[in-house]
């Protein structure tokens, strides 16, 4: 682990390749979950600090556009290179202001780091097609141009891999940017702003403005005309109501939205790897994240031998301060997130459900609130039916498939699912059948900067990653023509 000196971070506005205060002056404090205290404060952008931006990023992307695919490449694989160099000091950054343990912190970073690299080499593949017309008239021309200016909005538990993955494709296709993180952790937006400036990306093409009030700041932003898309990563509530704001000027929009992943587990299952997948997938972050196993279905004969082999491995784990070194279960990024795990746990049990480990929040300064397991969840509580967005891991039951999949499929959403058995027939014919974007068999980690990330129903719109996520940041073109 690296020190970090708060007084040595960027914490302005970044705006057309320099950084500013704050029109108005204000800042606003980024707390240390471990402890509830400060670490430092930063900007506080209003609208008139958003439009800047928009100014911005608007002049500066004709030349970023018209500048060949190749040079734009080369300095998305410098970004990944340094992003590497760099990764002990961003890893401490993102754990220290968002909480997650170091492990998940580097892990976090590597896959960060990755998009530059992955869009380095999709910069220079953004390919159309030319067909004869069937009526044989004319050709058929396609190319796939840079949008404009895209809005990104990102969340607070993946904050470098969530910009990462919007930027990257944003600047591999020819456009500018500005991103909006969370007001949780802006610290490593302006870490990964500064290694973008530092390694030769045009002032102007990335923008990182950080606010305490983002509803009138990001709509200002959203009915500016020279705004073409938006790109968030959040909640689908949250989602919602920027697809309402979006639609005044028609933007195309990419929504990565809220998940609520079944893992599912067969009596076939090998009991060891389906563990070891569980805890990957409910525990990476403390279970934080949008494509954690939020509904773990076990078949009734290996139920009881998974429910105490889970309670074992999740009980071992070690709670602490993000950045302590010994750490595997961080704490939660705010005291509201404490809060809403207290009352889905005790609903739960009120329910029915039965507390096999933790089920009470720690007593101990910081947001934390310990590795849970409850058996025997009802399929109808809260718990089964919201994410839990915590480290906690309700069980429920299950004897059939047809069973099985009627309740995985019970929900508005449909972003990641889990299936772990020995018959890869049974997991791939149960993969067609889950209403959801992502499906990982016999694996507790989906998500993959080479692969297209998203999900259906009210888990969003789009792709992220693959060359899907780079052409979210184009629009087709068709050109008729004779010769």
């Amino acid at each position: 682990m690296t020190d970090l000196n708060p007084a040595e971070l960027r914490t302005q506005l970044f705006i057309g390749g320099a950084w500013r205060p704050a029109a108005s002056g204000r800042r606003l404090d980024v707390v240390d979950p471990a402890t509830a205290e400060p670490i430092t404060a930063v900007a506080d952008a209003g609208v008139d600090d958003a439009l800047l931006a928009v100014d911005a990023a608007a002049a500066a992307m004709p030349d970023w556009a018209a500048r060949p695919p190749r040079e734009r490449a080369e300095i998305l694989r410098r970004c990944y290179e340094v992003m590497v160099e760099r990764a002990e000091h961003l890893a401490t950054l993102i754990s220290l202001e968002n909480g997650k343990a170091l492990p998940d912190a580097r892990a976090e970073v590597s896959y960060a780091a990755e998009f530059f690299r992955w869009y380095a080499e999709e910069a220079v593949r953004v390919i159309g097609d030319i067909s004869i017309a069937p009526s044989g008239a004319n050709r058929i021309l396609v190319q796939h141009q840079p949008i404009g200016v895209a809005v990104l909005v990102t969340p607070w538990n993946f904050p470098a891999a969530m910009a990462t993955r919007k930027i990257a494709p944003a600047l591999a296709a020819g456009c500018s940017v500005v991103l909006k993180p969370a007001a949780e952790t802006p610290l490593t937006a302006y870490a990964i702003a500064e290694i973008l400036d530092e390694v030769g990306v045009p002032a102007g093409i990335v923008n990182v403005i950080t606010t305490d009030d983002p509803a009138p700041v990001v709509s200002a932003m959203l009915h500016e005309p020279r705004v073409r898309a938006l790109s968030f990563t959040g909640s689908t509530e949250v989602g919602r109501l920027l697809l309402r704001e979006a639609a005044d000027q028609v933007l195309k929009c990419s929504m990565e939205l809220g998940g609520n992943a079944p893992f599912i587990v067969f009596d076939d299952a090998d009991l060891d790897d389906a563990l070891d997948g569980v805890l990957i997938a409910k525990m990476r972050n403390g279970g934080q994240a949008c494509t954690a196993a939020n509904r773990i279905y076990v078949q009734e004969g290996l139920r009881e031998a998974f429910v105490r082999g889970l309670a074992e491995r999740m009980g071992a784990l070690t709670v602490g301060p993000g950045t302590a070194p010994d750490t595997q279960c961080g704490p939660l990024v705010d005291q509201p997130s404490v809060q809403k795990i207290e009352r889905l746990v005790a609903e739960a049990v009120d329910g029915g459900a039965r507390v096999v480990l933790g089920g009470k929040r720690l007593e101990r300064p910081g947001y934390f609130y310990p590795p849970t397991v409850l058996d025997d969840v009802p399929g109808g509580a809260r718990m089964a039916r919201e994410e839990v967005f915590g480290p906690v891991a309700g069980i429920i039951p299950f004897t059939t498939e047809d069973e099985l999949i009627a309740a995985a499929n019970d929900t508005e959403h449909g972003l990641s699912a889990y299936v772990y058995t020995r018959d890869l027939q049974r997991g791939l014919a149960v993969a067609d059948r889950l209403e959801s974007g992502m499906v990982a068999i016999n694996r507790g980690l989906v998500s993959d900067p080479a692969a297209p990330f998203g999900g259906v129903k009210q888990s969003g719109l789009g792709r992220e990653g693959a060359h899907h996520g780079l052409l979210e940041y184009t629009e087709t073109k068709y050109v008729a023509l004779s010769w």
